[in-house]
């Protein structure tokens, strides 16, 4: 299939949105598109949790609260039929590393909820969070929307995901002390209802824990288009400030935000860097592999945000 072609068959799949923050249409292009890269029937792979994918859409700025998204992007009945198809071996290799990233951020979270009750993970992928807080004396609950990770999940901890999103779930009104949403806020085509449906099932002043790609860090400003969570993948981008407007508007007050650091291992990191620095990323597999180091545990920091907030 000819570029030309991936192209148009592409942008059959695009639709406009609106700002989801203020519901305003007036926006500022930050980057154009570029649909000639783009890969129509392969969307499944494009939204495999391990997705790399370089933004090929249209990335704008509302001119009204600044808030960063994709429009035209994929429609949402496309993103979710995208997200839950497929397998992604790649993704949960890095199980043990997220289990060590996930045990401090509990620590984090238990100093603002010491009796430890009911946890729901948002988007859990593999259950990794959740088999680290179910250790640790937590009543746990997750949704995922890629089925076959729902299944890995139950298949390597034991724990039921549900297979879907939240809404999917049927949950009753203040059933949790603690929603978490682990590299999820971004992806979803409506951020707010999605932040107003876990203030439903959160129980008066329960917390709220989300983390994000912060389009605002030093890093994403020093790297500009080459940053590597310019993704695809990504449908909003976040600062501290308008997450925390978005918090706001959709009953919580912001209590912390500070950067959030995840530890994966160094083969793994040099391989999700290929899509941006290939021959740097190459070379440095290489050496990594000779030296037997690619399964070394390595905490990094490329301007990822981790957000508490409580229910007002």
């Amino acid at each position: 299939m000819t570029t030309t072609n991936n192209a148009q068959l592409y942008e059959q799949l695009l639709e406009h949105v609106p700002c989801n923050q203020c519901g305003h249409d007036d926006f500022t292009v930050i980057y154009e598109p570029n649909y000639g890269e783009a890969r129509p029937d392969e969307i499944q792979d494009t939204f495999r949790s391990s997705g790399d994918e370089i933004l090929l859409d249209q990335l704008v700025q509302c001119n009204n609260c600044g808030l960063k998204y994709l429009t035209p992007r994929l429609k949402s009945d496309v993103v979710i039929e995208g997200y839950s198809e497929g397998e992604d071996e790649n993704f949960v290799s890095q199980a043990a590393g997220r289990e060590r990233t996930f045990a401090q951020s509990l620590k984090l979270i238990e100093r603002y909820v010491p009796a430890k009750g009911r946890i729901l993970d948002v988007g859990t992928a593999g259950g990794s969070f959740l088999a680290v807080a179910q250790r640790n004396g937590w009543e746990v609950a997750g949704c995922e929307p890629n089925r076959w990770m729902a299944e890995w999940g139950k298949g390597h901890y034991g724990i039921d995901i549900v297979p879907g999103t939240i809404f999917d779930m049927g949950l009753e009104d203040e059933s949790f002390d603690v929603v978490t949403l682990w590299d999820v806020i971004e992806h979803t085509p409506g951020p707010t209802s999605v932040l107003e449906e876990c203030r439903r099932v959160l129980k008066p002043g329960g917390l709220l824990v989300v983390n994000i790609p912060d389009i605002g860090s030093l890093v994403s400003r020093l790297m500009g288009r080459r940053w590597v969570f310019l993704l695809s993948i990504h449908l909003y981008y976040f600062t501290v400030q308008t997450l925390r407007e978005m918090l706001i508007k959709t009953g919580f007050k912001m209590e912390l935000s500070r950067p959030h650091w995840q530890t994966l291992e160094l083969g793994y990191i040099l391989f999700r860097m290929g899509a941006y620095i290939r021959p740097i990323a190459k070379l440095g597999g290489s050496i990594v592999k000779a030296l037997r180091l690619q399964h070394l545990q390595i905490p990094y920091w490329m301007g990822q945000t981790l957000a508490i907030a409580k229910k007002e």
